[in-house]
């Protein structure tokens, strides 16, 4: 593996994490501090836990943070952690979509690099913003497009840039869930209330959870932007006041064609996330519920199967892989690759180095601003009909 704990480092000690949000009854928060520690190069060390200052003090308890650097929000965080000769190297932000700006904005102001949940925002102009404080700030800003950790996901990216399937025609994309078939929003479940709620999820349901995702993969694979798109965005489920089911026409700016659907009321569907990328010479599938075998179909030649670190794969894949074939690896070592990625592009600022190239392939604040103008673009245009529109 091209970035691991095991290469000889400079740098004599754990990179310093904080993070907002994530506390008690949250999901995503343990899987980042799970992943942030998968390859050692991060030690969280201080958080802004939960919104509610008991239960941020109990949340930092439980993980066994110093006493001082446990906080009742992200604003005396970001204000204290900069003033401290040991503060944090940067924050990481798990909060529901709405708080993901002010927070972001608070480290950026600090100096701090950001690690950022997506989507980046809940408005265009607050990603906007963002994108702009973070260039001025000149800090690493990545937000966690966690798939594109995946290794035969880079694989997939440089077949394509290498020229392997030819000019790409054509990209088929979904995600399908089927965990909000019901009215799962009032069961109790924390992670389904806040993600069907305008006010914190945003704009969109189903579009803005994992809409993004797949948006962000064909986009990343491919090498290459949506310029517009056609969109229809439904609710299935009655009551429920954002959409949970989504179809969409993309046009790239290549001249390829594409389709996108996100569904959370898809029954039978636990993470079908899947793409399908055709080229005048070949074709590539790619399956995250199988993510350690790639499909590539070279133009009148039997499909040809490449494994994550097996025979066909690259070096780039197995850049992104931490154990033997035939041992699964996915989701939290894609998250985890996203964490080493931005932890290698640190390591090198304070060593005085050039980072590893393969460490920019980690999403950065302008995928998430794409990500919010997808978004954007997917509830104009279901508002008119379907009617296409710039992204």
């Amino acid at each position: 593996m091209t970035i691991t704990a095991s290469q000889d480092q400079k740098l004599s000690r754990r990179l310093r994490l904080g993070m907002v949000g994530g506390g008690r009854g949250a999901f995503i928060g343990a899987v980042h501090r799970i992943a942030a520690r998968l390859d050692d190069r991060w030690e969280l060390v201080a958080g802004a836990l939960s919104s509610d200052p008991e239960r941020a003090r109990l949340s930092g308890e439980d993980l066994l943070l110093k006493p001082d650097r446990i906080y009742g929000d992200f604003n005396e965080m970001a204000r204290r952690e900069k003033r401290l000769k040991d503060g944090i190297d940067a924050v990481s932000i798990v909060t529901p979509n709405h708080a993901h700006a002010a927070a972001a904005r608070a480290f950026l102001k600090a100096g701090i690099h950001v690690i950022c949940d997506k989507p980046l925002t809940t408005t265009r102009r607050e990603a906007d913003q963002l994108a702009k404080l973070a260039r001025e700030s000149g800090v690493i800003f990545a937000v966690t497009h966690n798939y594109t950790g995946y290794p035969l996901v880079r694989q997939a990216r440089a077949m394509v840039q290498n020229g392997d399937l030819g000019a790409i025609r054509v990209v088929q994309v979904e995600y399908a869930q089927d965990w909000l078939a019901t009215r799962t929003e009032e069961t109790g479940n924390k992670q389904a209330e806040w993600r069907t709620d305008p006010a914190r999820s945003g704009p969109a349901g189903s579009v803005g959870d994992i809409g993004t995702h797949a948006f962000n993969l064909a986009e990343f694979i491919v090498g290459d932007e949506v310029t517009t798109l056609a969109a229809e965005l439904h609710t299935f489920v009655e009551g429920r006041r954002l959409d949970d089911n989504a179809h969409m026409m993309l046009r790239f700016a290549s001249g390829a064609r594409g389709q996108l659907w996100c569904s959370q009321v898809a029954t039978g569907q636990e993470n079908g996330l899947r793409i399908r990328v055709y080229g005048e010479k070949g074709g590539l599938e790619w399956n995250q519920e199988n993510p350690n075998l790639l499909v590539f179909s070279p133009l009148g030649e039997p499909p040809r199967l490449i494994r994550r670190n097996g025979a066909g794969a690259s070096d780039i894949s197995r850049a992104a892989s931490r154990i033997p074939g035939g041992h699964p690896e996915g989701y939290l070592e894609g998250f985890a690759q996203i964490y080493t990625d931005v932890a290698e592009q640190i390591a090198a600022r304070l060593e005085g180095r050039d980072p590893d190239p393969l460490s920019l392939q980690a999403p950065t604040v302008d995928h998430g601003v794409r990500g919010v103008r997808f978004i954007d673009a997917a509830v104009r245009s279901s508002a008119r009909k379907a009617a296409w529109v710039d992204v």
